[in-house]
Protein backbone atom coordinates (compact mmCIF):
# COMPACT_ATOMS: atom_id res chain seq x y z
CA UNK A 1 0.00 0.00 0.00
CA UNK A 2 1.67 3.56 -1.00
CA UNK A 3 2.10 6.06 1.69
CA UNK A 4 -0.31 8.33 0.27
CA UNK A 5 -2.76 6.12 1.64
CA UNK A 6 -1.38 5.42 5.04
CA UNK A 7 -3.51 8.33 6.63
CA UNK A 8 -6.72 7.44 5.14
CA UNK A 9 -6.19 3.99 6.11
CA UNK A 10 -4.92 4.97 9.93
CA UNK A 11 -8.75 6.99 9.84
CA UNK A 12 -10.62 3.65 8.28
CA UNK A 13 -9.25 2.15 11.29
CA UNK A 14 -10.46 4.73 13.96
CA UNK A 15 -14.01 3.28 13.63
CA UNK A 16 -15.46 5.60 11.75
CA UNK A 17 -16.72 3.97 8.44
CA UNK A 18 -14.58 1.54 6.65
CA UNK A 19 -16.16 -0.76 4.38
CA UNK A 20 -14.81 -4.41 4.98
CA UNK A 21 -11.74 -5.56 4.51
CA UNK A 22 -11.94 -6.53 0.97
CA UNK A 23 -12.53 -3.10 -0.30
CA UNK A 24 -10.84 0.83 0.12
CA UNK A 25 -13.47 2.58 -1.14
CA UNK A 26 -15.35 5.62 -0.15
CA UNK A 27 -13.87 5.75 3.04
CA UNK A 28 -14.12 8.46 5.20
CA UNK A 29 -11.15 10.26 7.40
CA UNK A 30 -11.69 9.63 11.06
CA UNK A 31 -11.96 12.70 13.59
CA UNK A 32 -8.82 14.66 13.85
CA UNK A 33 -10.18 15.70 17.27
CA UNK A 34 -9.17 11.99 18.64
CA UNK A 35 -6.13 11.65 19.52
CA UNK A 36 -5.56 8.02 19.06
CA UNK A 37 -1.99 8.32 20.30
CA UNK A 38 -2.53 10.36 23.46
CA UNK A 39 -1.95 6.26 25.45
CA UNK A 40 0.98 5.10 23.51
CA UNK A 41 3.23 3.44 25.44
CA UNK A 42 0.61 2.04 27.58
CA UNK A 43 0.36 -1.58 27.92
CA UNK A 44 -3.65 -3.05 28.41
CA UNK A 45 -4.26 -6.40 29.40
CA UNK A 46 -7.46 -7.70 27.25
CA UNK A 47 -9.44 -10.99 28.74
CA UNK A 48 -11.26 -12.54 25.57
CA UNK A 49 -13.76 -15.48 25.41
CA UNK A 50 -12.36 -17.98 22.74
CA UNK A 51 -14.80 -17.70 19.45
CA UNK A 52 -14.98 -17.14 15.99
CA UNK A 53 -15.30 -13.28 17.87
CA UNK A 54 -12.25 -12.99 19.37
CA UNK A 55 -10.29 -14.77 16.66
CA UNK A 56 -11.04 -11.52 14.13
CA UNK A 57 -9.87 -9.35 16.97
CA UNK A 58 -6.75 -11.03 18.00
CA UNK A 59 -6.03 -11.35 13.87
CA UNK A 60 -5.98 -7.34 13.32
CA UNK A 61 -4.69 -6.72 16.89
CA UNK A 62 -1.39 -5.12 15.29
CA UNK A 63 -3.17 -2.28 13.76
CA UNK A 64 -4.80 -1.38 16.62
CA UNK A 65 -1.44 -1.00 18.37
CA UNK A 66 0.30 0.85 15.43
CA UNK A 67 -2.84 3.40 15.52
CA UNK A 68 -2.21 3.59 19.09
CA UNK A 69 0.87 3.28 20.25
CA UNK A 70 -0.78 1.10 22.83
CA UNK A 71 0.47 -2.86 23.58
CA UNK A 72 -2.45 -5.27 23.83
CA UNK A 73 -1.46 -8.30 25.87
CA UNK A 74 -4.90 -10.52 25.11
CA UNK A 75 -5.73 -13.46 26.43
CA UNK A 76 -8.41 -16.08 24.87
CA UNK A 77 -9.96 -18.89 27.03
CA UNK A 78 -12.29 -21.13 26.70
CA UNK A 79 -15.93 -19.36 27.81
CA UNK A 80 -16.37 -21.83 31.24
CA UNK A 81 -12.89 -21.17 32.22
CA UNK A 82 -12.98 -17.48 31.05
CA UNK A 83 -16.14 -16.90 33.10
CA UNK A 84 -14.67 -18.55 36.57
CA UNK A 85 -11.42 -16.92 35.89
CA UNK A 86 -13.04 -13.44 35.34
CA UNK A 87 -15.73 -14.22 38.54
CA UNK A 88 -13.11 -14.89 40.93
CA UNK A 89 -10.33 -12.42 39.68
CA UNK A 90 -13.35 -9.84 39.70
CA UNK A 91 -14.24 -10.52 42.99
CA UNK A 92 -10.96 -10.25 44.87
CA UNK A 93 -11.14 -6.60 43.97
CA UNK A 94 -8.03 -6.75 41.64
CA UNK A 95 -8.10 -8.15 38.09
CA UNK A 96 -5.22 -8.98 36.19
CA UNK A 97 -6.88 -7.32 33.21
CA UNK A 98 -8.16 -3.64 32.25
CA UNK A 99 -10.73 -5.17 29.07
CA UNK A 100 -13.06 -7.95 29.53
CA UNK A 101 -15.30 -9.84 27.22
CA UNK A 102 -18.26 -10.69 28.31
CA UNK A 103 -21.73 -12.77 27.68
CA UNK A 104 -24.44 -10.61 28.37
CA UNK A 105 -26.99 -12.96 28.66
CA UNK A 106 -25.03 -15.08 31.49
CA UNK A 107 -22.79 -12.80 32.96
CA UNK A 108 -24.49 -9.31 32.84
CA UNK A 109 -26.31 -9.13 36.49
CA UNK A 110 -23.28 -10.81 37.90
CA UNK A 111 -21.18 -8.29 36.55
CA UNK A 112 -23.30 -4.97 37.37
CA UNK A 113 -23.84 -6.65 40.98
CA UNK A 114 -20.61 -7.04 41.68
CA UNK A 115 -19.72 -3.30 40.71
CA UNK A 116 -17.00 -4.81 38.71
CA UNK A 117 -17.23 -2.69 35.17
CA UNK A 118 -16.62 1.10 34.79
CA UNK A 119 -18.97 3.97 33.93
CA UNK A 120 -18.16 4.73 30.18
CA UNK A 121 -21.08 6.80 29.15
CA UNK A 122 -18.41 9.61 30.18
CA UNK A 123 -16.03 8.37 27.43
CA UNK A 124 -18.49 8.20 24.35
CA UNK A 125 -19.70 11.83 24.82
CA UNK A 126 -16.17 13.15 24.76
CA UNK A 127 -15.24 14.16 21.37
CA UNK A 128 -11.08 13.84 22.50
CA UNK A 129 -12.16 10.42 23.36
CA UNK A 130 -15.08 9.31 20.53
CA UNK A 131 -15.23 9.44 17.12
CA UNK A 132 -18.44 11.15 15.81
CA UNK A 133 -19.61 8.12 14.20
CA UNK A 134 -19.99 6.22 17.36
CA UNK A 135 -23.69 7.13 19.01
CA UNK A 136 -25.84 5.10 20.80
CA UNK A 137 -28.61 5.30 18.39
CA UNK A 138 -26.43 3.07 15.82
CA UNK A 139 -27.07 0.09 18.21
CA UNK A 140 -29.65 -2.47 18.27
CA UNK A 141 -31.90 -1.42 21.12
CA UNK A 142 -31.42 -5.13 22.86
CA UNK A 143 -27.60 -3.74 22.53
CA UNK A 144 -28.54 -0.87 24.47
CA UNK A 145 -30.51 -3.02 26.87
CA UNK A 146 -27.62 -5.19 27.56
CA UNK A 147 -24.77 -2.49 27.67
CA UNK A 148 -26.70 -0.58 30.03
CA UNK A 149 -27.22 -1.01 33.67
CA UNK A 150 -30.59 -0.36 35.98
CA UNK A 151 -29.79 3.21 36.42
CA UNK A 152 -29.27 3.94 33.08
CA UNK A 153 -25.55 3.88 32.98
CA UNK A 154 -23.63 2.38 29.68
CA UNK A 155 -20.94 -0.07 31.42
CA UNK A 156 -19.93 -1.82 27.93
CA UNK A 157 -20.09 -1.44 24.28
CA UNK A 158 -22.35 -4.17 22.13
CA UNK A 159 -20.10 -6.22 20.47
CA UNK A 160 -21.72 -9.22 18.74
CA UNK A 161 -25.13 -10.26 18.57
CA UNK A 162 -26.85 -13.35 18.17
CA UNK A 163 -31.07 -13.01 16.94
CA UNK A 164 -32.87 -16.33 16.28
CA UNK A 165 -34.47 -16.18 13.27
CA UNK A 166 -36.16 -19.19 11.25
CA UNK A 167 -34.62 -21.34 8.35
CA UNK A 168 -36.87 -22.12 6.03
CA UNK A 169 -36.04 -24.57 3.11
CA UNK A 170 -38.30 -23.00 -0.33
CA UNK A 171 -38.35 -26.70 -1.78
CA UNK A 172 -40.26 -28.30 0.36
CA UNK A 173 -42.56 -25.09 0.85
CA UNK A 174 -43.06 -24.82 -2.95
CA UNK A 175 -43.86 -28.22 -3.45
CA UNK A 176 -46.40 -27.93 -0.73
CA UNK A 177 -47.71 -24.41 -2.08
CA UNK A 178 -46.97 -23.06 1.21
CA UNK A 179 -45.73 -19.61 1.70
CA UNK A 180 -43.50 -18.20 4.59
CA UNK A 181 -45.63 -18.02 7.83
CA UNK A 182 -46.10 -14.48 9.40
CA UNK A 183 -48.13 -15.70 12.48
CA UNK A 184 -47.35 -18.22 15.37
CA UNK A 185 -50.80 -19.84 13.91
CA UNK A 186 -49.67 -19.91 10.33
CA UNK A 187 -46.02 -21.39 11.84
CA UNK A 188 -48.07 -24.22 13.30
CA UNK A 189 -49.92 -25.22 10.74
CA UNK A 190 -47.34 -25.22 7.50
CA UNK A 191 -45.00 -26.99 9.67
CA UNK A 192 -48.10 -29.52 10.20
CA UNK A 193 -48.17 -29.32 6.13
CA UNK A 194 -45.12 -30.35 6.01
CA UNK A 195 -44.39 -33.14 8.27
CA UNK A 196 -44.61 -36.64 6.52
CA UNK A 197 -43.24 -39.35 7.96
CA UNK A 198 -43.43 -41.85 5.76
CA UNK A 199 -40.63 -39.74 3.39
CA UNK A 200 -39.08 -38.85 6.73
CA UNK A 201 -39.86 -35.17 6.45
CA UNK A 202 -40.70 -33.30 9.38
CA UNK A 203 -42.18 -29.68 9.43
CA UNK A 204 -39.99 -28.30 12.05
CA UNK A 205 -37.18 -28.48 14.38
CA UNK A 206 -35.50 -26.78 17.63
CA UNK A 207 -33.58 -27.87 20.58
CA UNK A 208 -35.29 -30.55 22.72
CA UNK A 209 -32.06 -30.91 25.07
CA UNK A 210 -32.74 -30.09 28.46
CA UNK A 211 -31.12 -26.35 29.24
CA UNK A 212 -30.29 -26.20 25.58
CA UNK A 213 -34.08 -25.97 25.07
CA UNK A 214 -35.18 -23.33 27.58
CA UNK A 215 -34.84 -20.24 24.77
CA UNK A 216 -36.90 -21.53 22.40
CA UNK A 217 -39.77 -21.80 24.57
CA UNK A 218 -39.04 -18.13 26.14
CA UNK A 219 -38.77 -16.81 22.64
CA UNK A 220 -42.17 -17.84 21.58
CA UNK A 221 -42.75 -16.31 24.84
CA UNK A 222 -41.85 -12.88 23.81
CA UNK A 223 -44.55 -13.26 20.82
CA UNK A 224 -47.21 -13.72 23.85
CA UNK A 225 -46.33 -10.20 24.71
CA UNK A 226 -44.16 -11.77 27.82
CA UNK A 227 -41.04 -12.65 29.19
CA UNK A 228 -40.24 -15.07 32.19
CA UNK A 229 -39.05 -12.33 34.41
CA UNK A 230 -41.81 -9.23 35.07
CA UNK A 231 -39.89 -5.85 35.45
CA UNK A 232 -40.77 -6.20 39.38
CA UNK A 233 -38.36 -9.08 39.66
CA UNK A 234 -40.84 -12.08 39.85
CA UNK A 235 -41.17 -14.83 37.71
CA UNK A 236 -43.95 -15.28 35.21
CA UNK A 237 -43.67 -18.99 34.46
CA UNK A 238 -46.97 -20.09 35.73
CA UNK A 239 -48.75 -17.30 33.74
CA UNK A 240 -51.36 -18.14 30.67
CA UNK A 241 -48.90 -16.72 28.26
CA UNK A 242 -46.01 -18.95 29.52
CA UNK A 243 -48.42 -21.86 29.57
CA UNK A 244 -49.64 -21.29 25.85
CA UNK A 245 -45.74 -20.60 24.67
CA UNK A 246 -45.06 -24.28 26.39
CA UNK A 247 -47.94 -25.69 24.69
CA UNK A 248 -46.91 -24.22 21.11
CA UNK A 249 -43.78 -25.80 21.90
CA UNK A 250 -45.13 -28.75 22.69
CA UNK A 251 -47.42 -29.21 20.06
CA UNK A 252 -44.03 -28.22 17.07
CA UNK A 253 -42.07 -30.69 19.24
CA UNK A 254 -44.07 -33.44 19.35
CA UNK A 255 -46.32 -33.47 15.93
CA UNK A 256 -43.72 -32.20 13.70
CA UNK A 257 -40.51 -32.88 14.65
CA UNK A 258 -38.38 -35.67 13.68
CA UNK A 259 -37.63 -38.69 16.19
CA UNK A 260 -35.64 -37.91 18.97
CA UNK A 261 -35.53 -34.41 19.10
CA UNK A 262 -35.92 -34.33 22.76
CA UNK A 263 -31.88 -34.49 22.31
CA UNK A 264 -30.98 -32.42 20.13
CA UNK A 265 -28.99 -29.63 20.52
CA UNK A 266 -28.61 -26.76 17.92
CA UNK A 267 -25.68 -29.05 15.98
CA UNK A 268 -28.09 -32.31 15.78
CA UNK A 269 -30.94 -29.67 14.62
CA UNK A 270 -28.31 -28.24 11.94
CA UNK A 271 -27.43 -31.09 10.74
CA UNK A 272 -31.33 -32.24 10.76
CA UNK A 273 -32.36 -29.14 8.44
CA UNK A 274 -28.77 -29.67 6.22
CA UNK A 275 -29.66 -32.63 5.25
CA UNK A 276 -33.09 -31.06 3.28
CA UNK A 277 -36.10 -33.04 5.37
CA UNK A 278 -36.79 -29.94 7.79
CA UNK A 279 -39.58 -27.37 6.70
CA UNK A 280 -38.21 -25.02 9.29
CA UNK A 281 -35.65 -24.80 11.68
CA UNK A 282 -35.50 -22.09 14.99
CA UNK A 283 -32.38 -21.00 15.90
CA UNK A 284 -29.93 -18.20 16.12
CA UNK A 285 -28.26 -16.47 13.16
CA UNK A 286 -24.92 -17.30 13.70
CA UNK A 287 -25.62 -20.59 12.63
CA UNK A 288 -26.09 -19.97 9.15
CA UNK A 289 -22.84 -20.46 6.98
CA UNK A 290 -22.73 -24.21 6.69
CA UNK A 291 -26.15 -24.11 5.23
CA UNK A 292 -24.77 -22.26 1.96
CA UNK A 293 -21.75 -24.65 2.09
CA UNK A 294 -21.31 -27.47 -0.62
CA UNK A 295 -19.31 -29.80 1.47
CA UNK A 296 -21.81 -29.54 4.32
CA UNK A 297 -25.38 -28.65 3.07
CA UNK A 298 -27.81 -30.43 0.53
CA UNK A 299 -30.36 -27.10 0.84
CA UNK A 300 -27.90 -24.78 -0.77
CA UNK A 301 -29.84 -22.00 -2.71
CA UNK A 302 -32.74 -23.44 -0.98
CA UNK A 303 -32.80 -21.90 2.30
CA UNK A 304 -34.94 -18.59 3.07
CA UNK A 305 -33.73 -16.87 6.14
CA UNK A 306 -37.47 -15.61 7.76
CA UNK A 307 -38.07 -13.00 10.27
CA UNK A 308 -39.63 -14.79 13.54
CA UNK A 309 -43.42 -14.70 12.53
CA UNK A 310 -45.89 -12.46 14.71
CA UNK A 311 -47.11 -14.16 17.93
CA UNK A 312 -50.94 -13.36 19.42
CA UNK A 313 -49.44 -10.38 20.97
CA UNK A 314 -46.24 -9.33 19.62
CA UNK A 315 -43.99 -9.90 16.70
CA UNK A 316 -40.40 -10.54 18.63
CA UNK A 317 -36.89 -11.83 17.77
CA UNK A 318 -34.88 -13.52 21.00
CA UNK A 319 -32.04 -11.88 21.20
CA UNK A 320 -28.29 -13.13 22.91
CA UNK A 321 -24.91 -11.34 22.56
CA UNK A 322 -21.48 -9.82 23.85
CA UNK A 323 -20.01 -7.18 24.74
CA UNK A 324 -16.80 -5.36 25.64
CA UNK A 325 -16.39 -3.54 28.99
CA UNK A 326 -13.11 -1.54 30.76
CA UNK A 327 -12.80 -3.04 34.43
CA UNK A 328 -13.49 -0.89 37.23
CA UNK A 329 -10.54 -1.50 38.86
CA UNK A 330 -8.35 -0.77 35.71
CA UNK A 331 -6.00 2.26 36.20
CA UNK A 332 -6.12 2.50 32.31
CA UNK A 333 -9.70 3.42 31.91
CA UNK A 334 -9.29 5.54 28.49
CA UNK A 335 -6.71 3.18 26.97
CA UNK A 336 -9.09 0.38 28.01
CA UNK A 337 -12.26 2.62 26.15
CA UNK A 338 -10.23 3.34 22.86
CA UNK A 339 -9.56 -0.62 22.53
CA UNK A 340 -13.23 -1.17 23.03
CA UNK A 341 -14.05 1.21 20.74
CA UNK A 342 -11.58 -0.28 18.06
CA UNK A 343 -12.94 -3.24 18.41
CA UNK A 344 -16.55 -2.38 17.67
CA UNK A 345 -15.68 -0.07 15.08
CA UNK A 346 -17.49 0.23 11.36
CA UNK A 347 -14.48 -1.68 9.83
CA UNK A 348 -14.25 -4.72 12.90
CA UNK A 349 -17.72 -4.88 12.58
CA UNK A 350 -17.42 -5.50 8.69
CA UNK A 351 -15.21 -8.43 8.82
CA UNK A 352 -16.42 -10.01 11.83
CA UNK A 353 -19.79 -10.53 9.30
CA UNK A 354 -17.89 -10.80 6.08
CA UNK A 355 -15.78 -13.54 8.38
CA UNK A 356 -19.34 -15.20 9.08
CA UNK A 357 -17.64 -15.09 12.59
CA UNK A 358 -20.83 -12.93 14.10
CA UNK A 359 -23.08 -9.99 13.58
CA UNK A 360 -22.39 -6.55 14.72
CA UNK A 361 -24.76 -4.78 17.17
CA UNK A 362 -24.53 -1.70 14.83
CA UNK A 363 -26.87 -1.05 12.32
CA UNK A 364 -24.94 1.30 9.91
CA UNK A 365 -22.71 -1.73 9.04
CA UNK A 366 -25.80 -4.17 8.59
CA UNK A 367 -27.12 -1.38 5.92
CA UNK A 368 -23.68 -0.56 4.80
CA UNK A 369 -23.77 -1.54 0.63
CA UNK A 370 -19.95 -2.08 0.75
CA UNK A 371 -20.26 -3.85 4.03
CA UNK A 372 -22.91 -6.53 2.01
CA UNK A 373 -20.89 -6.88 -0.66
CA UNK A 374 -18.31 -8.10 1.21
CA UNK A 375 -20.82 -10.82 3.27
CA UNK A 376 -20.38 -14.34 1.73
CA UNK A 377 -24.56 -15.16 3.07
CA UNK A 378 -27.24 -14.34 0.71
CA UNK A 379 -28.83 -11.37 0.98
CA UNK A 380 -31.93 -12.37 2.46
CA UNK A 381 -29.79 -13.83 5.75
CA UNK A 382 -28.46 -10.17 6.05
CA UNK A 383 -32.43 -9.25 5.50
CA UNK A 384 -33.15 -11.05 8.55
CA UNK A 385 -30.44 -9.69 10.93
CA UNK A 386 -31.39 -6.23 9.97
CA UNK A 387 -35.30 -6.98 10.27
CA UNK A 388 -34.58 -8.57 13.57
CA UNK A 389 -32.80 -6.05 14.88
CA UNK A 390 -35.71 -3.49 14.76
CA UNK A 391 -37.58 -5.82 16.69
CA UNK A 392 -34.97 -7.59 18.85
CA UNK A 393 -36.04 -8.37 22.61
CA UNK A 394 -33.97 -10.10 25.63
CA UNK A 395 -34.98 -13.99 25.34
CA UNK A 396 -33.50 -15.09 28.67
CA UNK A 397 -33.86 -13.09 32.21
CA UNK A 398 -31.37 -10.80 33.72
CA UNK A 399 -30.59 -12.46 36.37
CA UNK A 400 -27.40 -14.44 37.80
CA UNK A 401 -28.56 -17.57 37.96
CA UNK A 402 -29.62 -17.93 34.49
CA UNK A 403 -27.65 -21.30 33.89
CA UNK A 404 -29.77 -23.03 36.95
CA UNK A 405 -32.69 -21.39 34.45
CA UNK A 406 -32.35 -22.87 31.95
CA UNK A 407 -31.46 -26.35 33.79
CA UNK A 408 -34.53 -26.52 35.71
CA UNK A 409 -37.07 -25.44 33.02
CA UNK A 410 -34.97 -27.55 30.35
CA UNK A 411 -36.18 -30.71 32.35
CA UNK A 412 -39.95 -29.74 32.27
CA UNK A 413 -39.60 -28.79 28.34
CA UNK A 414 -38.20 -32.05 27.61
CA UNK A 415 -40.59 -33.85 29.96
CA UNK A 416 -42.92 -31.80 27.06
CA UNK A 417 -41.63 -33.38 24.93
CA UNK A 418 -42.50 -36.75 26.04
CA UNK A 419 -45.95 -36.02 27.36
CA UNK A 420 -46.14 -34.95 29.97
CA UNK A 421 -48.58 -31.41 30.65
CA UNK A 422 -47.33 -28.01 30.49
CA UNK A 423 -49.13 -26.44 33.15
CA UNK A 424 -47.89 -28.88 35.90
CA UNK A 425 -44.32 -28.83 34.32
CA UNK A 426 -43.88 -25.31 34.66
CA UNK A 427 -45.33 -25.52 38.13
CA UNK A 428 -43.48 -27.73 39.28
CA UNK A 429 -39.77 -25.59 37.62
CA UNK A 430 -41.08 -22.70 39.18
CA UNK A 431 -41.79 -24.02 42.45
CA UNK A 432 -38.18 -25.65 42.31
CA UNK A 433 -36.44 -21.42 40.74
CA UNK A 434 -37.94 -19.53 42.54
CA UNK A 435 -35.97 -20.27 45.98
CA UNK A 436 -32.13 -20.35 43.81
CA UNK A 437 -33.54 -16.74 42.27
CA UNK A 438 -34.34 -15.14 45.58
CA UNK A 439 -30.82 -16.82 47.45
CA UNK A 440 -29.21 -14.86 44.40
CA UNK A 441 -31.01 -11.61 44.72
CA UNK A 442 -30.58 -11.55 48.57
Amino acid sequence: MSSFLNPTRRGFLAGTAAFGASSMLGVRLASAAVDWKRFAGTTLEVNLVKSPRSEILLKYLSEFEELTGIKVNAEATPEQQQRQKTTIELSSGKPSFDVVHMSYHVQKRQFEKGGWLADIGGFLKDPSLTDPSLVESDFAEAGLTFARDPDGVLRSLPFSVDYWIIYWNKTLFEKKGLAYPTTFEELASAAEALTDPSTNTYGFVARGLKNANTPVWTSLLLGYGSSPLGPDGKLRTTSQEAIDAAKLYQKLMTKTAPPGVSGFNWAEAQSAFLQGKIGMWLDGVGFAPPIENPEKSRVVGQVGYGIMPKGPKAQAAGTFGDGLGVVAASQKKEAGYLFCQWAISHEMGARLLQAGAGVPFRQSVLEDAKVREGVKMPGAWLDAVVGSGKISQLALPVIIPVTEFRDVYGVGLTNMIGGADPETELKAATAQFEPVLAKSEG
